[in-house]
């Protein structure tokens, strides 16, 4: 494997770092894939690789190898590092030896092609990455059609959104509107019923009918709760029954909750 040799002050590596801190802008939302399971899925989303980073003496065993070849021949270009340099760039105790700068795939709301039981879930004001990353991998598991982000709070390219999405962001489409009027537009546009998570004057998750209907959940902020103009457009509430002490869930478990109900009336379970 013949590439071009980089050290600790290359461009390529300031960059790893700056999205690492997201501290530079990035228009072409590149995030960090690193691990022998995170290219095994860059590859079978035939994700575009802008840079493919190589260590050799991180890697154990001939699969990694292996994958370091293939990276090479699919990245735009590819650089291998020592040791040192690459545990400058590593977020694992134990790397591999493989890291990347991968592109996210780009959704237009207008283009997706919604079934007439689609089942969406809305996010509003997400701030906390590790829970955006696990409510997308929850959104893959029940089949859901999309996640709509509005005054999203963390990005996209977070290392911890592709960690904890288990890579589900590259597959699960994930739309984002800049306010919450537009989204509301486009669910009443794409004939959805919504239902706002909220506990005021609300009816539990399974006293509504999804089945041979759109149906789209609205989550708001872990902090500050759904905005007003939710509440302004007369969509119906929903809630879980809490029966201990505590009063709340995690969002993507309450996400969970509800999605599921959701799917198994839709697939008559």
């Amino acid at each position: 494997m013949n590439v071009q040799h980089i050290g600790v002050h290359h461009p390529k590596i300031k960059q790893v770092q700056s999205i690492q801190n997201n501290s530079a802008p990035n228009p072409q939302k590149l995030f960090i894939a690193e691990g022998l399971w995170a290219h095994n899925l860059l590859l079978a989303k035939d994700t575009h690789v802008d840079t493919f980073f190589w260590c050799p003496e991180a890697a154990y065993g001939d699969e990694a190898r292996k994958r370091a070849e293939e990276m090479m021949a699919t990245a735009r270009v590819s650089y291998q590092v020592t040791l040192k340099t690459f545990a400058r760039i590593s977020e694992r105790d134990k790397p591999d030896g493989l890291l990347s700068l991968a592109q996210l795939p780009q959704w237009d709301p207008e283009r997706l092609r919604l079934k007439k039981s689609a089942l969406v879930m809305v996010a509003d004001g997400m701030e906390i990455p590790g829970n955006l990353g696990t409510l997308i991998r929850t959104l893959d598991a029940c089949q859901a059609d999309c996640l709509v982000l509005t005054n999203r709070r963390t990005r996209l390219t977070h290392p911890k959104v592709f960690r904890a999405s288990q890579g589900m962001v590259l597959s699960l489409p994930v739309v984002e509107f800049s306010t919450p009027e537009e989204a509301i537009e486009w669910l009443k546009r794409n004939h959805f019923d919504v239902y706002l998570a909220d506990t005021d004057n609300a009816k539990t998750y399974r006293s509504y009918t999804y089945r041979n209907r759109r149906t789209a959940f609205v989550l708001g902020a872990e902090r500050y709760g759904i905005p007003k103009p939710w509440y302004e457009a007369g969509f119906q509430r929903v809630f879980i029954p809490m029966m201990g002490s505590a009063d709340s869930l995690n969002v993507s478990i309450s996400a969970a909750v509800m999605l599921f109900e959701a799917r198994a009336q839709k697939e008559n379970w």
